[in-house]
C-alpha cells in the first residue's frame, strides 16, 4: 500500500483553507466527515503565503491546518507549494521567468511560469522543500509528499540554451558526433563550435507548429526539457528524502500529456499519480487506456488518482456536468484499472479567478444538500467497505501495447508523410478493439520485459531504439505474437533513417519490405480485401491515412489492397518466426477490421473476456492473494441485462449472492468477488 498509516483506499482531494475563514474551516470539516473524506492535499499553490520575502518563512498557518484536520481524522498529502513562484521572486530575480516559443520574455502571472534552468528557481524551490521536510518529517498526519503540480511547459531563454549545449555535450561528447546525429550536412547546418548550437523554436528550426526543419535537434530539445523539469522535481524530492526517507514522494502527471517522458519520470517517483479530466464525449476506452498507461509507468504497481472533478470542469470549450452517477462510475473505472486512491480537485469551490466554475465537493451554496455531495458521500461510504478487498490488488494482462513518448515526438516533428497522422489515436484504435472484447491490456514502455505476455502490439513504431528489435525477435521466437503497423521501423533514436529498406531493423522479423508510403487526405479510402476467410475476418474492410506498399520476403499475405495502382499488393501479412508470429498491418484499418483482427489474435492464444456482456459494458478485474475482484461498469447510458450464467459471485457492495440473469442500471457499477 502507499502508506500503512492509512490502510484503505484514500478518499479526498485538493483543499485550500488559506482562501477561507475559521467558520468555513469548521463547516468544511463537518462535511468532510459526512462524505467519508480522509485525505486532504494541502499547500499546492501556497509559496507566496509560505515565503513572503527572500528570508522569511511562515508555516504556522500550515501547522494549524494539518493539526486541525488530523484531529478530525483527516490525513495530509503535503505539497511543496512550488507550482507557482511568488511575485517578489519574479521582480527581484527575472531569470525565473520563462521565454516563450516565439522568444518573448514572460512577466509574472499564470502558474507554470518558472524557467526550469533558472538558478534562482532551483535554489528557492529546493530550499522550501527542505524546510517543509524538516518541519513535518515526523508529523503523523503526513501520508505522502506532493512535489510542485502538473509539471509542464517549455522555456526558450538564454540560460536554457546554455544548459542545452551542456546536455548535448554530455550526450554526444564531440561536436563531430552532434553533426552526425543531427545530419547537419543537410542545408549546410554544420556546427563548428558548441556556441553555434541554438535552441529550436519559432526563431530557428521550428517555425509555426510542431514540424521541424531538423528533427534531431528538436527531438533532443524535448528530451532536454523533459530532463530539465525532472531535475527540478528530483531536487525537491531529494531535499525531502534527506529528512523523511520513508515517506513516499510523487507528483501529479496528466495522462498522455505530450511534453514529458513519463516513463522516465516514473523511475524517480515512489508512486505514480495523475489527474483525470475526460470530456463528456471522451470514449470510455480512452480513459481506460490512460489509466492503464499510468499503471504501466511503474510496471503494474497501483497508482494514485490524484485529481478528478466531482461535477464539471472549467477549461474545456463546453463544460458539461457529470450526469448522475457518472462521477461514481468513473471513480470505480480508475480503481478497476489500478488506482488505490480516489481524490478530487477541489474539495471546496473557489470564489474567484479561473477555477471558480470548476466543480467541487462543496459547492458555492456551502452545504451538503446537493446532488454532487450526496454522490460523493455515497462513494466515500462504499470505499470504506471495499478497501480490504481491493487495496494492493493487481490488474493482470496477457496483452501489452507499446507506447513511447520519444516515438511520439519524432512522429509529430516529422515533415511528412501526413499531417493527419496522430500516434495516440492509432494506439487507441488497437486498445479500443481489445477494450470492446473486454480483454485486459498493459500499456508498456519499449524498455519493459515482454516475456510474460502472449501478444505485444506496437502501433506506428516509427522509431526503433537500440535493443528493441532483438528483444521482440526473442519474444516471437519463443512463441509470442507481435503486431506492428504502417510507418514502423523507419528511424533510429536520433531520427535518422535506417538504410536498407523499411521497416529497418524489423524487416527480417516481419518478412516484408516496404518500398513506398502513400499518404492521402482523411476522406480518401482504400480497401483491405481478405484473400480468404480468417476467423472473425472475411470480405473487405476500409482503410485510410497511410498506405505502405509492401513486398513479401517470406511472410504470408493475408489481405491485399482493393484499389488504386497498388491494388493486389499486400496490406496485411503474417510471418512465422521461430515458434511465434509477427503481423504487419500496412494501413490504418476501420474499427470493424480491428475488432475481428484482435479477436483472431486472442482466440489463437486462448484469451477470452472475463464475462460476456453487451457492448458498452466494461469488465476488468484486480487480483489479490489469488482472489479476484471483477468490476462491471455500465457506460451505455441505459439499463442493460447481464447473464452471469452458472457463475456465482458475491456483490461486494450489497454482500448478496448474484448469479444468472441480472439487471444493471445506466451508469451503475457491480463489484463482484468469486
Amino acid at each position: 500500500m502507499i502508506n500503512e498509516k492509512l490502510p484503505k483506499i484514500w478518499y479526498g482531494g485538493d483543499y485550500n483553507p488559506e482562501q477561507w475563514d475559521k467558520a468555513t474551516w469548521d463547516e468544511d470539516t463537518r462535511m468532510f466527515k459526512l462524505a467519508g473524506i480522509d485525505v486532504a492535499t494541502l499547500n499546492v499553490f501556497s509559496w507566496a503565503k509560505n515565503q513572503p520575502d527572500e528570508d522569511t518563512y511562515n508555516f504556522e498557518w500550515l501547522d494549524e491546518q494539518i493539526n486541525r484536520l488530523y484531529n478530525n481524522g483527516i490525513y495530509t498529502c503535503l505539497a511543496t507549494s512550488t507550482g507557482a513562484h511568488p511575485a517578489w521572486m519574479a521582480r527581484k530575480y527575472p531569470d525565473v521567468l520563462r521565454v516563450d516559443f516565439h522568444g518573448r520574455k514572460r512577466k509574472f502571472g499564470g502558474r507554470h511560469n518558472s524557467c526550469p534552468n533558472s538558478p534562482t528557481y532551483r535554489k528557492y524551490s529546493e530550499r522550501i522543500a527542505e524546510k517543509l521536510a524538516e518541519r513535518y518529517k515526523d508529523h503523523p498526519a503526513v501520508l505522502i509528499w506532493h512535489v510542485s503540480n502538473e509539471y509542464g511547459g517549455y522555456c526558450y531563454c538564454d540560460q536554457c540554451e546554455a544548459a542545452f549545449r551542456q546536455w548535448v555535450n554530455a550526450r554526444y561528447g564531440t561536436i563531430e558526433s552532434v553533426n552526425k546525429a543531427w545530419n547537419t550536412s543537410f542545408w549546410g547546418h554544420t556546427f563548428y563550435d558548441w556556441e553555434d548550437i541554438v535552441l529550436p523554436n519559432g526563431l530557428s528550426e521550428e517555425g509555426e507548429g510542431e514540424v521541424s526543419a531538423f528533427q534531431g535537434i528538436s527531438l533532443d530539445y524535448r528530451r532536454f526539457m523533459s530532463d530539465s523539469l525532472l531535475e527540478c522535481y528530483k531536487l525537491e524530492r531529494d531535499a525531502i528524502k534527506k529528512h523523511a526517507p520513508n515517506i513516499p514522494v510523487t507528483t501529479n502527471l496528466m495522462g498522455f500529456f505530450p511534453q514529458l517522458d513519463y516513463f522516465k519520470w516514473a523511475k524517480e517517483m515512489d508512486v505514480a499519480s495523475w489527474d483525470n479530466y475526460p470530456g463528456i464525449d471522451t470514449p470510455p476506452s480512452f480513459t481506460s487506456m490512460t489509466h492503464d498507461l499510468m499503471r504501466g509507468l511503474k510496471s503494474g504497481q497501483p497508482f494514485m488518482l490524484m485529481e478528478q472533478t466531482p461535477s464539471q470542469q472549467n477549461w474545456q470549450a463546453y463544460n458539461a456536468l457529470k450526469r448522475p452517477n457518472v462521477m461514481r462510475l468513473w471513480s470505480y473505472q480508475a480503481v478497476a484499472h489500478g488506482a488505490d486512491t480516489v481524490m478530487f480537485f477541489q474539495l471546496r469551490r473557489s470564489i474567484g479567478a479561473c477555477e471558480k466554475y470548476h466543480g467541487a465537493v462543496i459547492e458555492h451554496v456551502g452545504h451538503e444538500h446537493t446532488r454532487v455531495f450526496r454522490e460523493v458521500a455515497q462513494v466515500g461510504k462504499e470505499l470504506q467497505q471495499l478497501s480490504d478487498h481491493i487495496l494492493d490488488s493487481r490488474a493482470q494482462a496477457k496483452v501489452a501495447i507499446v507506447y513511447d513518448w520519444e516515438n511520439r515526438w519524432a512522429i509529430d516533428l516529422s515533415s511528412g508523410p501526413s499531417v493527419a497522422l496522430n500516434y495516440v489515436d492509432e494506439v487507441h484504435k488497437y486498445y479500443d478493439a481489445l477494450y470492446q472484447l473486454n480483454i485486459p491490456v498493459d500499456m508498456i514502455s519499449v524498455e519493459e520485459d515482454v516475456s510474460s505476455y502472449d501478444i505485444v502490439i506496437a502501433p506506428v513504431l516509427y522509431m526503433v531504439k537500440p535493443g528493441f528489435a532483438k528483444k521482440i525477435e526473442s519474444f516471437v521466437e519463443n512463441g509470442g505474437t507481435f503486431v506492428t503497423t504502417f510507418f514502423s521501423g523507419i528511424v533510429n533514436e536520433n531520427d535518422l533513417v535506417t538504410l536498407g529498406g523499411y521497416p529497418g531493423e524489423l524487416r527480417s522479423l516481419l518478412g516484408i519490405w516496404a518500398e513506398e508510403i502513400d499518404a492521402l487526405a482523411p476522406d480518401k479510402k482504400n480497401a483491405i480485401v481478405m484473400k480468404e476467410n480468417l476467423g472473425a475476418l472475411s470480405g473487405s474492410y476500409e482503410c485510410g491515412l497511410l498506405f505502405d506498399l509492401i513486398h513479401s520476403e517470406g511472410a504470408e499475405v493475408v489481405a491485399e489492397y482493393g484499389a488504386d495502382f497498388y491494388k493486389g499488393m499486400p496490406v496485411v501479412t503474417v510471418n512465422r518466426f521461430g515458434k511465434g508470429k509477427a503481423w504487419y498491418v500496412a494501413s490504418s484499418p476501420d474499427k470493424k477490421f480491428l475488432q475481428g483482427f484482435v479477436k483472431n489474435l486472442c482466440d489463437d492464444k486462448g484469451l477470452s473476456p472475463l464475462l460476456q456482456v453487451p457492448e458498452g459494458v466494461e469488465v476488468t478485474e484486480r487480483v489479490k492473494d489469488g482472489q479476484a475482484c471483477v468490476f462491471v461498469l455500465n457506460h451505455r447510458g441505459e439499463d442493460v441485462q447481464l447473464d452471469l450464467e452458472d457463475s456465482v459471485f458475491t456483490n461486494l457492495l450489497t454482500k448478496g449472492k448474484v448469479t444468472g440473469k441480472i439487471s444493471l442500471s445506466k451508469n451503475d457499477v457491480l463489484i463482484l468477488a468469486h
